[in-house]
């Protein structure tokens, strides 16, 4: 039974538009003037866009750090507040081709490849099988490698998973995207099958993105974390191949692409020999290097070993190149904004646990390599500074509304944990309600930190309106040098978003409530058996 610690009201005008009112105690709490001060230094110049290892990460890290310190949190990793991170800096020679049978293939236009292994020369001659949608999914009763050995084998697959391409509500979960639909999964699977190669097949419907999103990120240098064996487990090749690309492979096995499309996309379907080998010499250097991951925590009074976290991503995407000039991209909504929010409610709890100390530890994080893979989430969630079953809830902020209050909050997934009834109770307290995630079939909800912590089991939710409230956000300043910080904004929706993580926050780390994962899924089973 959740407790409501704190009630608001608001109203719509008759223009229809949300009137903000009074926010609660958590809300009045939070200094506007300093969180502008926080996005506006972050998010410029001399932060040099916040790239993993370069200047600009130490200068980050420095001042969150320094932030930390001054609000009086202790440090979450022991006596300090850095968590290092373990990286391969991955930077693949371009200068490649694709053949596949007697057709080769343009780097860059028609296909992207890199790897993960610290393998300096991947070379491909391996027979070419299309599996499908390359998903191994028990609970739906699909299994795309079901009697076919790809063992060494270089596999192709479509992006998204069977529910999009069915729009049925009850296969898979319809237009909204599964695990199995994301590009990490495709490439995971294939790893335990076996495959040394993955090709995934794009069209800008299922992916959300356009071909220069995966030809941006396909052909620039990535960072990936080392296992004990130097990733050897990994796919060897990490592919993607553009939908002409595809078609002509198809045609030349006597095969029409739609066609072998719409039987992937129905129960039955069984993997094809495309009769056909694909070679390709893939040439990778490699840096090994050490990012950080920053958290600090309030400690709880008589449950510390209980802890509540608050995240957001600092790291941004350093420099690119507009217009054939190279620009600073500052990142300010995504994730100045972010951060600014984190620092906003540790200021906010750090004051109000002086008047009444919270029973569990809360923990405030800005973690480094989101934006290349979730890199610095997924060390934390391997490696948390308590155990994972420990940790209540992990609580995500990536790119915040800086412009007016709406009457909604978006909210990514359905049905899956717990947190959804705080987020549903807290926003009716506001006078606003719930609003379910308007592209679904992106995926959102496995695309930024959370997910890493909800891998292993714990409850996590996100906290984004990335561009929802501004229609050009998107196409204009998105991962782009116009993501500055702009004096103009209004900041109404930061106020009532933070007043309600806040106010959830609060909840959780006083009500002695363990929010559940309530659909089947791998992340019910990951909880589960870290209880164990």
């Amino acid at each position: 039974m959740l407790k409501q610690l704190f009630f608001g009201s608001a109203l719509l005008t008759a223009t229809g538009a949300f009137a903000a009112t009074p926010v609660s105690p958590v809300g009045e709490a939070v200094n506007l003037n300093k969180y502008r001060e926080d996005v506006k230094i972050l998010a410029s110049d001399a932060f040099k866009g916040r790239a993993p290892l370069s200047a600009g990460e130490q200068k980050t890290i420095d001042y969150l750090v320094t932030q930390f310190k001054n609000i009086g949190l202790a440090p979450a990793f022991g006596d300090s507040y850095i968590q290092k991170v373990p990286l391969a800096k991955i930077s693949a020679d371009q200068d490649m081709t694709l053949t596949i049978g007697d057709q080769s293939f343009e780097n860059g236009a028609e296909f992207v490849a890199r790897t993960e292994r610290i393998s300096a020369d991947i070379t491909l001659n391996d027979d070419v099988v299309f599996v499908g949608y390359g998903v191994n999914a028990p609970e739906y009763h699909w299994n795309d490698y079901a009697d076919v050995d790809v063992k060494g084998k270089t596999v192709i697959v479509l992006v998204n998973d069977p529910g999009f391409a069915s729009q049925r509500k009850d296969f898979f979960n319809g237009n909204a995207m599964t695990y199995y639909g994301r590009w990490t999964y495709k490439y995971e699977e294939a790893a335990r099958q076996g495959a040394e190669a993955v090709f995934i097949v794009h069209e800008t419907m299922p992916a959300g993105y356009g071909w220069g999103v995966v030809q941006a990120g396909g052909t620039t240098t990535k960072y990936s974390l080392i296992d004990d064996n130097n990733n050897q487990s990994k796919v060897g090749v990490m592919g993607w191949m553009h939908l002409r690309a595809a078609q002509k492979v198809f045609e030349a096995a006597g095969l029409n692409y739609r066609e072998m499309k719409a039987k992937a996309s129905a129960p039955g379907f069984k993997a094809v020999d495309l009769n056909a080998k694909a070679t390709l010499k893939l040439h990778s250097t490699f840096e090994m290097a050490e990012s950080q991951n920053v958290a600090g925590i309030l400690p709880g009074h008589t449950a510390p070993d209980e802890w509540v976290a608050l995240h957001a991503h600092w790291d941004g995407l350093g420099k690119g190149t507009e217009n054939g000039k190279e620009v600073i991209l500052n990142g300010a909504v995504d994730n100045a904004s972010g951060i600014a929010g984190v620092l906003s409610l540790a200021r906010v709890m750090k004051g109000m646990s002086e008047k009444r100390p919270n029973a569990r530890t809360m923990m405030f994080g800005a973690f480094t390599a989101e934006e290349t893979g979730l890199i610095g989430a997924e060390h934390f969630s391997l490696n948390p500074p308590v155990p994972a079953e420990n940790i209540v809830a992990f609580l995500n902020i990536d790119g915040m509304n800086v412009n007016k209050a709406t009457d909604y909050i978006l909210q990514y997934g359905e049905g899956l944990s717990e947190l959804e009834d705080y987020v549903a109770k807290v926003a009716k307290s506001q006078g606003r309600f719930v609003k379910p995630d308007p592209r679904p079939q992106n995926g959102l909800f496995f695309r930024s930190d959370h997910f890493a912590a909800a891998k292993q089991g714990i409850p996590s939710y996100l906290f984004m309106s990335l561009g929802d409230t501004d229609p050009s956000f998107i196409a204009q300043r998105y991962h782009k040098a116009a993501d500055d910080y702009l004096p103009e904004w209004d900041l109404g929706g930061v106020e009532q978003d933070l007043d309600l993580i806040g106010q959830i926050m609060a909840q959780l780390a006083n009500n002695g409530d363990w929010p559940e994962w309530t659909g089947e899924s791998d992340f019910k089973a990951a909880r589960e058996a870290s209880k164990q």
